[in-house]
């Protein structure tokens, strides 16, 4: 979904078009980012002292 409709803003329509959605590209490299992260950060299999015991 694009942050405005061509009809509410055309000047952002003209700038999709030369530029292309900057924001959308923006948030889905966000997104893939932030599930890198979690999948780098997983410390779920780690178990604390006390649980060895």
């Amino acid at each position: 979904m694009s942050f405005a409709d061509k009809t509410d803003a055309p000047i952002y329509a003209g700038l999709v078009e030369e530029q292309g959605d900057v924001p959308a590209e923006v948030r889905r490299v966000a997104e893939e980012t932030l599930r890198e992260v979690d999948r780098a950060l997983d410390f779920s299999s780690v178990r604390s002292p006390a649980a060895l015991r």
